[in-house]
C-alpha cells in the first residue's frame, strides 16, 4: 500500500488473522479499577491510566465515577493519547479519597452526579495561592522559595521552602589538597501551573542551582520539581529531578535536599521530633522531661510527651521540677542518616561548637521525620529512602522561633558523589566496552526522587506516622483488570496467564520463577543506592560467586535486552504489585540515570557497563520511549512524558554520533542507522508522540521510513544497516547482507513493530514481519536460495532472540509446524530449564550466605521471558497437552542464549 493510500485508508487495531484479540463490545457498564495491592487505610490520592479500544471513547463524551457501593464521586479525567481515527486511546484519571476506601470502582460513560469541592488555583504577579479546601499553600514564581507559606486554618505551619545543597571541590595548592565547600539554593527560572484541578492541580517549578557566597555566579544541577495538590487531603506530593552538569574530576555533590522553614511556638517541652525507624518510632522533644528525678507526677507527664501529647504545668506546684528543666540539656538539631542499605543512625547535638551524640542505630529507616510544635508542624517523607542510600532526614533550629527540616536526597554527611569512569581508558578486548572511544561522562544524566509531606495541625500518634511511612514506600494506586488491558490491546500483543495444561503450567512456572530470581538476587545482593537502585546486573562469574561488576559491557544492565518490556508485560497479565514495583523501580533508573537529557548525547542512552555512564556506545533504543510508556500510560507520570518528549529527536544525534561508525566510516550517506534496533527504537519515539499529541509530522516520517523498507531488495530481510537521513526520515539502500541480525530483534523491535502494524491497519508490513520469522529456521544455504544468494552471509544466532518472530510468522501462516519447532527452542533453553533451582555456595567461597543459578544472564531470562509471553498469545493453541518436555518435536535442548 502506498503511503497515499495509507492516510486513506488508516485502520486501527486489525488483528491478523490469527493474531490479536477478540472483538468486544463496549463496556456498558464501564471499566473496572481496583487496588494494586491492599486498599489504603486513610486518605488516598490517585492518578491512574485506563486503555480504550478503537472508537470506544470519543473525546468529547465525559466520565463519571462510582465506587463499589454505588457512591457516585468526583473524579478529574483527561486524554493522554489518541488513535488515528481520533478516538482516545488512552485516559488518566485522579480522585481524592477519604477514610474507608472501597475495594473497586467503576468509570463509565456520562456526567457526573457527585458534588465538586475542589481545589483551586489562584496566580498572582510572583505568586500562586493553592488551596486544597485543607491548607492554602503560597508557591513562589520567582527567586529562590518554592513554597513561601502553608496555612492550615489560623495556624502557619511552613514560612518557605527551597532546595538546598553542597558542592565539594578538589585541588592542590604547593602539593597539598585542599577541599573547599559551598552552600546551594534553588534559583527559579519559570515555574508553571500544569493543572488546575478540580480534583487535582500540578505546579511545575524549573530553575538552576546557585553557588552562595562566592565571588562565582555560577548556576549549575538545573531541576524541576512538581508540586500535586490534591482536594481535602493534608498531603502533598512532590517529585524531584536534578541534571548533573558538572565535570567530575572538580563538581563533586556533597548534598542535595528540599529545606522547610517550620515556625515554633510554645515551651520547648511541647516541641516534638519523630523519625520513623525499621518497624517503629523514635520520638523525643528539644527539652525531655527526663531528669534524674523524673518519678511519680513527671513520669507521667514524660510518658505523655513522649506520646507527643501537649503537656503543663503549674508555677508554684512545679516549680522544683521547671527549675531542673532550665538545668537540662536542650537538644537543637537531631538527625538520621541512612549510610547504606543495612545501616542508619539517629544523631543529636546541643549546638554547631558541640558533639553529635549517637541516640540510636538501626537498619532500614522507613523514611519519615516530622518536627513541630503547640501549633502544629510538618512530616516529610523520602520514598525509597534506604533503597536510595545515602539519604538522610535533618531537623535543626529546634530551639528557637523557626526550625529547618530537610529531606537529604543526597546526605552531606556522606562523601560527596563520585561520578568519574572506573578507569582512564577503555578495555575492549578484554571486555564488552563497544568502542576505543572513552565517552565515559555523567554530563546530561538524571536522578529523580519522590517527596511526600503532611500539613499536620497537632503532633501524629506512632500508628499516624506508620501508616505515613506506609503510604509512602507503596503509594496507593488504582488498575485495571489484565483482561481489560488485554482486550484492548494495550501495549501490542501478549498474553493472560494459563495453567490449562501441563505444558502451559511448566512455562507459567518457569516464568514465575524469573521473576522470584530477581527479587531475591536484588536483595541478596544489594543492588540498591542513590544511582543503581532500580537497576539488576548483566552477567554472572560463578568462580567469584558474584556478577560481573567489574568487568566492562557485562555489569549493569542499562535496558539491554529490554527487561522492562519483560516487567511490565508481566505486571499486564497478572496485576502483581511485586513486578508493578519492581518494573517502576526500573523505569525510574533507566529513563533517567542510564539517559542523557542533554548534552551532547542528547537523547540517547548508555550501553551496559561497569558505570552507568560508562560505555562508548550511546544509542537511541537504551533511551526509547517505548521501554517507559507503560509507566506513563498506567500512572499519567508527568516526568516521564517529559523525558519521551526529550528522545523524540535522537535520531539527529547520529549524525555526529553514527552508531555504525566502526563498521561503516564516513560516507556518501548522512548516517548510518540498523533497522534494528536504532530506527525501531526512533518508530517507538515517533509512535508515542503522534498518539499523545497526534502531531502528524512524526506520523509522516515514519511512513517515510516505513515505505523505504517495503522497496528495499527483500524487504525487512535486507540490510539491517542503512543510510539514514533524519531531515526526511528516509532509509537509504546500502546492501543486502551486511551485519548480523540478532541484535536488530532482541531490543524491543518487535513488539513496537507489532504494535505499530495493528495502530496502522498495514497488512503489508505485517507480512514483511511474517516472512521475516518464517525465513530465520532456513539453513544458510535455504537463505542464499530464496534471496538468489544476496543472503545468508551473516549471523542469525541466538534462537531464543528470534522466536517471537517465528511465533508471529506461525500464526499469520497457520504453520503448525513452525510453531512447534518455535516452543522447542524456547522449551529447550536450559537456563530456563533450571530457573527455580539455585545453588547454596560454600560458607567460605563468598562472604555471606548466598544462592546462585551458575550460568545465569539476564539478556536471556529477559528475553526467554518476553517473548514466551507473546508467544503464549500467537501460538500458544499448537503447544499441545502434552507433559512438560514433550512440546513441538520432542523437545529438543538448545543452549541458552547470552
Amino acid at each position: 500500500m502506498s503511503r497515499e493510500a495509507q492516510e486513506k485508508d488508516v485502520r486501527t487495531n486489525v488483528p491478523v488473522e490469527g493474531i490479536g484479540h477478540p472483538e468486544k463490545a463496549v463496556q456498558e457498564n464501564g471499566v473496572t479499577a481496583a487496588w494494586l495491592g491492599e486498599a489504603p487505610l486513610g486518605p488516598a490520592a490517585v492518578t491512574w491510566g485506563v486503555p480504550w479500544k478503537a472508537g470506544e471513547l470519543k473525546r468529547e463524551e465525559p466520565l463519571r465515577l462510582v465506587s463499589a457501593s454505588g457512591m457516585p464521586l468526583p473524579v478529574q479525567s483527561w486524554p493522554t493519547a489518541y488513535y488515528p481515527d481520533g478516538s482516545v486511546k488512552w485516559t488518566a484519571h485522579a480522585v481524592s479519597l477519604g477514610e474507608g476506601a472501597e475495594a473497586s470502582y467503576t468509570l463509565s460513560k456520562g456526567e457526573s452526579e457527585a458534588p465538586v469541592e475542589g481545589v483551586s488555583v489562584q496566580e498572582h504577579a510572583g505568586r500562586i495561592v493553592v488551596d486544597t479546601g485543607r491548607a492554602v499553600y503560597t508557591l513562589g514564581t520567582e527567586g529562590e522559595a518554592l513554597i513561601r507559606s502553608i496555612v492550615r486554618g489560623e495556624r502557619t505551619l511552613c514560612t518557605g521552602a527551597r532546595l538546598v545543597g553542597y558542592r565539594e571541590e578538589e585541588s592542590v595548592t604547593e602539593g597539598a589538597r585542599v577541599t573547599r565547600t559551598q552552600a546551594l539554593r534553588s534559583r527559579l527560572h519559570r515555574v508553571t501551573v500544569e493543572q488546575r484541578g478540580p480534583v487535582r492541580a500540578v505546579v511545575k517549578f524549573e530553575g538552576r542551582h546557585a553557588l552562595l557566597g562566592g565571588r562565582s555566579p555560577r548556576e549549575w544541577l538545573p531541576f524541576t520539581v512538581r508540586l500535586y495538590f490534591y482536594a481535602g487531603q493534608e498531603s502533598v506530593r512532590a517529585v524531584h529531578t536534578f541534571v548533573y552538569d558538572g565535570d567530575p574530576g572538580k563538581d563533586g555533590v556533597k548534598g542535595i535536599g528540599l529545606s522547610f522553614t517550620l515556625p515554633l511556638e510554645g515551651p520547648l517541652y511541647n516541641r516534638h521530633v519523630r523519625f520513623t525507624g525499621d518497624t517503629g518510632v523514635f520520638a523525643e522533644s528539644p527539652k525531655t522531661l527526663m531528669t534524674i528525678r523524673t518519678q511519680g507526677k513527671y513520669q507521667g507527664l514524660f510518658r505523655s510527651q513522649t506520646a507527643g501529647e501537649n503537656v503543663a504545668f503549674d508555677p508554684q506546684e512545679d516549680a522544683r521540677f521547671l527549675t531542673l528543666l532550665d538545668d537540662s540539656a536542650v537538644w537543637d538539631h537531631f538527625k538520621l542518616v541512612q549510610h547504606s542499605a543495612d545501616s542508619y543512625t539517629v544523631s543529636k547535638r546541643t549546638g554547631p561548637a558541640c558533639s553529635w551524640l549517637k541516640a540510636v542505630t538501626g537498619s532500614r529507616s522507613r523514611g519519615v521525620a516530622y518536627a513541630g510544635s503547640e501549633a502544629g508542624g510538618l512530616a516529610l517523607g523520602l520514598r525509597h529512602f534506604w533503597r536510595k542510600h545515602p539519604a538522610s532526614l535533618e531537623l535543626s533550629g529546634l530551639s528557637g522561633e523557626a526550625a529547618e527540616a530537610t529531606a537529604w536526597f543526597w546526605s552531606p554527611d556522606a562523601p560527596a558523589m563520585d561520578l568519574r569512569h572506573y578507569d582512564t581508558t577503555t578495555h575492549l578486548e578484554s571486555s564488552y566496552e563497544g568502542f576505543h572511544e572513552l565517552r565515559s561522562t555523567p554530563y546530561g544524566v538524571a536522578n529523580t526522587n519522590e517527596l511526600t509531606f503532611w500539613c499536620l495541625e497537632r503532633t501524629p500518634s506512632h500508628e499516624e506516622l506508620d501508616a505515613m511511612a506506609g503510604s509512602l514506600e507503596r503509594p496507593a494506586q488504582l488498575v485495571c483488570e489484565p483482561q481489560r488491558y488485554h482486550d484492548t490491546g494495550a501495549f501490542g500483543v501478549w498474553s493472560l496467564p494459563s495453567r490449562d495444561t501441563p505444558l502451559q503450567a511448566e512455562l507459567e512456572d518457569r516464568l514465575d520463577a524469573a521473576i522470584e530470581f530477581y527479587k531475591a538476587e536484588i536483595e541478596q545482593r544489594r543492588w540498591y543506592g542513590f544511582w543503581d537502585f532500580g537497576d539488576v546486573m548483566h552477567s554472572y562469574d560463578p568462580v567469584r560467586h558474584t556478577w560481573r561488576y567489574d568487568i566492562g559491557g557485562c555489569a549493569w544492565q542499562n535496558t539491554e535486552l529490554v527487561p522492562n518490556m519483560w516487567l511490565w508485560l508481566t505486571f499486564l497479565r497478572t496485576g502483581r504489585e511485586d513486578v508493578f514495583r519492581l518494573a517502576e523501580a526500573m523505569t525510574r533508573h533507566t529513563s533517567e540515570v542510564d539517559t542523557y537529557h542533554f548534552g551532547e548525547y542528547a537523547g540517547l542512552g548508555s550501553r551496559h557497563n561497569v558505570v552507568h555512564w560508562g560505555c562508548g556506545c550511546k544509542e537511541a533504543r537504551i533511551s526509547m520511549a517505548g521501554l517507559h510508556r507503560y509507566f506513563y500510560y498506567l500512572t499519567g507520570d508527568e516526568r516521564t512524558g517529559d523525558i519521551m518528549e526529550e528522545v523524540v529527536d535522537a535520531d539527529y544525534t547520529t549524525v555526529t554520533l553514527d552508531p555504525m561508525r566502526y563498521y561503516f566510516p564516513k560516507d556518501e550517506f548522512p548516517t548510518h542507522t540498523r533497522v534494528g534496533p536504532d530506527w525501531s527504537a526512533f518508530c517507538s519515539n515517533w509512535m508515542t508522540r503522534w498518539e499523545r499529541f497526534e502531531d502528524t509530522a512524526y506520523r509522516d516520517k515514519l511512513l517515510v521510513g516505513w515505505e523505504a523498507m517495503k522497496g528495499m531488495p527483500h524487504r525487512l530481510l535486507t540490510g539491517p544497516t542503512f543510510g539514514y537521513d533524519p531531515k526526511t526520515g528516509e532509509l537509504l539502500h546500502m546492501s543486502d547482507d551486511n551485519w548480523g541480525r540478532h541484535l536488530m530483534i532482541c531490543m524491543g523491535a518487535p513488539q513496537v513493530w507489532f504494535e505499530l502494524a495493528e495502530l496502522l491497519g498495514d497488512d503489508q508490513w505485517r507480512e514483511m514481519l511474517a516472512e521475516f520469522g518464517a525465513f530465520y529456521p532456513l539453513t544458510p544455504e535455504e537463505k542464499a536460495a530464496r534471496t538468489g544468494g544476496a543472503i545468508g552471509k551473516q549471523g542469525w544466532d541466538h534462537p531464543v532472540f528470534f522466536t517471537v518472530m517465528m511465533a508471529y510468522a506461525a500464526a499469520r501462516y497457520g504453520d503448525e509446524a513452525l510453531a512447534r519447532r518455535t516452543w522447542d527452542i524456547l522449551f529447550g533453553d536450559k537456563l530456563m530449564q533450571r530457573i527455580a533451582r539455585t545453588d547454596e555456595v560454600d560458607r567460605l567461597a563468598f562472604v555471606r550466605p548466598l544462592r546462585e543459578i551458575p550460568d545465569v544472564s539476564t539478556n536471556s531470562v529477559s528475553q526467554w521471558s518476553l517473548n514466551t509471553i507473546v508467544c503464549l498469545e500467537l501460538i500458544g493453541r499448537w503447544l499441545g497437552s502434552g507433559e512438560a518436555g514433550t512440546a513441538g518435536r520432542g523437545g529438543e535442548t538448545v543452549t541458552s542464549s547470552s
